[in-house]
């Protein structure tokens, strides 16, 4: 993999890889590249697999960032032998289908989650439902989200939810801040589920959706479901694959 389309994050870590890098292995075009290699942090890493998703080009991350979940080490050395020894991670976005309080519809595709967030002091009220089936009359909370594997370890995990592998077909279904019921500490549902989230209240009680960095405010319902269609391909170094972090997550104490 000698041609490489480097992108990097504003902060001043990435631009000055970005500047070292290409001095060293010059830039290609996203368009005519093998790989594009993203340097700064998880939330780049998301930004950038969005970007690239209409070009069948694998991602692979350096961390210029802070946590760096879905990167590698960086280090300006060898980076075409690397590349030709990483591994390849196929990932599946969400699909968020959202009906506004107005009317208006929005999508977007969620690599780590779609999440509902209240806006106000008071808490939100949800009704879900799965395959055209209600499971919950009520939801008194902070908030709920469906998260993929890949995104199992973010936000999810942050709200008590579980770790899912890489290659789970599922979708974890985790509350956030669960007021009532407050036994309810979530569910796991097949990635062919098709989810349902609708605000009670939607005018009182005003409810945000965001799919990974996309938001719409005052939203009447919310449809998530998994995008099969589609799909990003992230590159690991061998000692530090995406399947491993997660199992090596799940026995941190």
């Amino acid at each position: 993999m000698n041609r490489i389309a480097f992108v990097a994050s504003e902060t001043e870590a990435a631009q000055c890889a970005l500047s070292a890098l290409t001095a060293k292995y010059g830039q290609c075009s996203a368009s005519e590249a093998e790989v594009v290699v993203a340097l700064g942090g998880d939330g780049f890493m998301l930004q950038t697999l969005h970007d690239q998703l209409s070009l069948p080009r694998p991602v692979y991350g350096m961390n210029r960032g802070t946590v760096g979940f879905l990167m590698n080490a960086y280090d300006e050395d060898n980076l075409p032998a690397r590349l030709a020894t990483t591994q390849a991670t196929r990932i599946t976005p969400l699909k968020m289908r959202v009906r506004g309080v107005d009317g208006r519809i929005e999508q977007a595709l969620a690599f780590n989650e779609v999440s509902l967030l209240r806006e106000t002091r008071q808490a939100a009220k949800l009704r879900i439902s799965v395959d055209g089936k209600e499971r919950l009359t009520e939801l008194v909370c902070d908030g709920v989200l469906a998260a993929t594997p890949a995104g199992s370890t973010a936000y999810n995990l942050s709200a008590h939810g579980p770790i899912l592998p890489i290659g789970a077909e599922l979708i974890a279904l985790t509350p956030i801040s669960a007021f009532r019921p407050r036994r309810w500490r979530g569910a796991l549902l097949p990635s062919s589920a098709q989810i349902r989230i609708e605000v009670l209240e939607a005018v009182k009680r005003p409810v945000s959706a965001v799919a990974d960095f996309h938001e719409t405010r005052d939203i009447r319902h919310v449809d998530v479901a998994a995008a099969p269609d589609m799909s990003a391909t992230l590159l690991f170094d061998p000692d530090h694959s995406l399947d491993e972090r997660l199992i090596k997550e799940q026995f941190l104490v």
